[in-house]
């Protein structure tokens, strides 16, 4: 005859007195009254397994979900529990199923945030596919297939469909498929262009230069874009040094003035 499970608690209310249970589920052979035994143990710690899932139903995964990987990480605590080891099953349980609970969200979860809406498609979508790997044999469903099983339009299966790979991030880091050198996706990216720091201020002394005198413009082009010293700039235009100085200085301390104004404008 099974060994009952006794409605007796501990004081934690979903805490059953399940000691004896054990102890004849550890001296049992395989067979039907070990299996009976053993739904028997687990059936009565389930309420344990769902308060533990329920601490992590704040982090975008279905209590639903959840509470089946609870009962997962407590069908294993079950099976590899040693009563002989004087340890009390809750102090073996808790652990286990919590453990089982975070490994889901390392593999199954999003490394990135992402709207409610697809999550929830995600899901859809992936119980839909497996309804219909069991009903359709010998190929994977189609688009317009689960459309139709989850009464979703194609568009949102698609969605769905991406977002069932979507879980984890790529780092920069890893090696890109089919390199041999090392190559990362780090090496692909571009870096930031050095000219982009300057395009507002080309872009607005642009008109400004195109209002100077012909000579003044010439004087700067032949200074900041020919790289000409201020004394060959004076022997081609024969004038002197000082003046192409004070030339210099006068031209750009007005666009400056002009510019500035421009800006608190």
């Amino acid at each position: 005859m099974p060994t009952p499970v006794s409605a007796k608690h501990h004081p934690h209310d979903d805490a059953p007195d399940t000691a004896e249970a054990f102890r004849r589920l550890a001296a049992l052979p395989p067979g039907p009254e070990r299996d009976t035994l053993r739904g028997q143990v687990v059936e009565a710690w389930l309420p344990m397994a769902r308060r533990l899932a329920g601490r992590f139903r704040s982090r975008g995964e279905s209590y639903d979900d959840l509470c089946q990987v609870a009962a997962l990480g407590l069908v294993k605590a079950v099976d590899r529990y040693d009563p002989e080891r004087g340890n009390a099953f809750e102090s073996y349980a808790v652990p286990t199923v919590t453990g089982e609970i975070k490994r889901h969200f390392r593999d199954h979860m999003w490394t990135l945030h992402v709207p409610r809406r697809v999550q929830d498609l995600r899901n859809r979508v992936r119980l839909a596919s497996q309804d219909l790997a069991q009903t359709v044999p010998g190929h994977g469903p189609t688009v317009a297939e689960i459309a139709e099983h989850a009464n979703m339009s194609e568009e949102d299966v698609l969605v769905g469909l991406e977002a069932l790979d979507s879980f984890t991030a790529l780092s920069l880091d890893a090696e890109l498929p089919g390199s041999e050198d090392g190559y990362s996706l780090a090496d692909a990216l571009g870096s930031a262009d050095p000219a982009l720091d300057t395009v507002v201020d080309r872009e607005s002394v642009k008109p400004r230069l195109a209002a100077l005198p012909e000579r003044e413009r010439a004087i700067l082009y032949m200074r900041f874009f020919g790289d000409m010293t201020q004394s060959r700039i004076a022997e081609q235009l024969g004038i002197s040094q000082m003046h192409v100085s004070r030339l210099i200085s006068r031209c750009c301390g007005r666009m400056r003035e002009e510019i500035m104004r421009d800006a608190a404008g």
